[in-house]
């Protein structure tokens, strides 16, 4: 056995320890994911001439990452945590980093949780700031994936999120188990590929709004097909037909990516032909 398949025996999750206080390294790539979303994002606004000032730019993120961790981590409990009624009738405990007297972090977080976060943040935005939306949400969608690509290595670093049982020479040994480095998988697929799609698609875009919608369809079948090696949810398992919790939520986001690029596309034609 190499010592790739053998890392996590090998590997410490915790990065550091400070003032008693261990810093694991999915927090370290966390705030590495959320930088680097945001360095993508005055990238594209310079190069790209988008009007919105970097003043702006930094209250939208500010509004936008209390969003996610708000979302992500109730997502978390509502769908897949088991004990949403205890959360939710003990509401200290959501971001309580401490278990039995111990701090180990806030772990326990959703993508599909997230994005509904996300948008509840924005859409709060720009009515207060009466910032375009869709501009908004465009310039999100070429500036996430970067991001997310080291949210899924947080994962991977974290031990968390294993992939399905398998005999491929890349194997990870989890638990004495070979296992699919699945949160490889989806840091390339959903976060590098989409970032280079959408990096070169830009350029062609025709409305506001496009991007976004671009943005749901290829997440949405990035996730879809990285769902068949990662292993599903403890305590939910397949969901129906076979297709786990991820891969439902993600049909139902393409859907939704589709139809508001319709709606979109269509509005954009009628603008179009009375010019």
């Amino acid at each position: 056995m190499s010592d790739w398949n053998d890392i996590y025996n090998h590997f410490d999750p915790v990065a550091f320890t400070l003032f008693g206080f261990n810093v694991h390294w999915y927090g370290i790539m966390y705030v590495l994911a959320l930088l680097s979303a945001l360095w993508v994002a005055k990238y594209f606004v310079k190069k790209d001439e988008i009007p919105i000032t970097d003043s702006m730019l930094d209250n939208y993120f500010f509004w936008v990452e209390i969003g996610v961790i708000l979302g992500a981590r109730l997502g978390f409990i509502a769908i897949y945590s088991g004990e949403a009624l205890w959360y939710f009738t003990h509401p200290w405990q959501i971001f309580n980093p401490f278990y039995n007297g111990e701090f180990v972090g806030i772990r326990g977080m959703s993508y599909h949780g997230a994005v509904l976060g996300f948008l509840l943040a924005t859409l709060l935005f720009c009515k207060k700031y009466k910032q375009n939306l869709w501009m908004l949400l465009d310039l999100c969608a070429i500036s996430i994936p970067f991001g997310y690509f080291f949210g899924r290595i947080g994962n991977f670093l974290n031990q968390e999120l294993f992939g399905r049982i398998t005999d491929v020479p890349w194997a990870i040994k989890v638990l004495g188990v070979m296992r699919h480095p699945s949160q490889l998988y989806e840091a390339v697929l959903e976060g590098l590929v989409i970032f280079i799609i959408l990096f070169f698609y830009r350029k062609f875009k025709k409305f506001n709004g496009e991007l976004i919608c671009l943005y749901c369809v290829l997440y949405t079948l990035a996730r879809f097909i990285c769902e068949f090696y990662r292993e599903p949810d403890v305590g939910i398992g397949f969901v129906f037909m076979g297709f786990s919790m991820g891969q439902i939520l993600s049909f139902l986001m393409f859907i939704f990516g589709v139809v508001v690029f319709f709606i979109l596309n269509k509005n954009y034609k009628k603008k179009f032909k009375k010019l």
